[in-house]
């Protein structure tokens, strides 16, 4: 199954993937009312991390493909599938919105895990598109190591920019 193959999967489906998609805004929600003004205690700040991760993950995996889609293969704008390309992006938003109520994110174990995956992505898509764009093509005899330890090394150098920026 390729990756085109299995977005359709999900497309044609879509009952599982909005209630997957609602599910975790109303378990935020929730959360809100159970733990109001607790969140940063210690059963409470488990759930939350799950609830964050288990809707950041998706959602930052549909911004980087949609990024790809639009800039790299220039997919029509019409041809978005909304369930697999929107919803995801939707669902974390309001559900990051309605945790920040509630909880410091500072204080959730592994939330800087997921900035800094957030930022990884960032780098490797802007380094892609950068490259395309610059359309500069060598072929060299250059190992491939080589290529990766440089395009690694440029990740953690748009990284460590990126911590002294912010």
């Amino acid at each position: 199954m390729t990756l085109g193959e299995f977005i359709i999967w999900l497309g044609s489906a879509p009952q599982y993937i909005i209630g997957y998609f609602l599910l975790m805004p109303a378990m935020a929600a929730l959360m809100w009312f159970i733990a109001k003004d607790q969140g940063h205690l210690s059963p409470w700040k488990y759930v939350y991390t799950t609830i964050l991760y288990a809707v950041c993950i998706p959602g930052i995996a549909s911004v980087a493909f949609n990024i790809y889609l639009f800039a790299f293969q220039r997919q029509d704008i019409y041809a978005t599938n909304l369930f697999v390309q929107v919803l995801p992006i939707l669902s974390m938003l309001v559900t990051i919105w309605l945790m920040k109520q509630n909880v410091d994110f500072k204080l959730l174990p592994g939330f800087d895990r997921l900035s800094q995956l957030i930022t990884i992505i960032f780098c490797a898509l802007l380094i892609m598109w950068l490259a395309d764009k610059v359309r500069i093509y060598s072929f060299t005899y250059v190992p491939l190591w080589q290529i990766l330890l440089i395009l690694g090394g440029l990740i953690l150098a748009i990284r460590y920019a990126w911590q002294k920026l912010v």
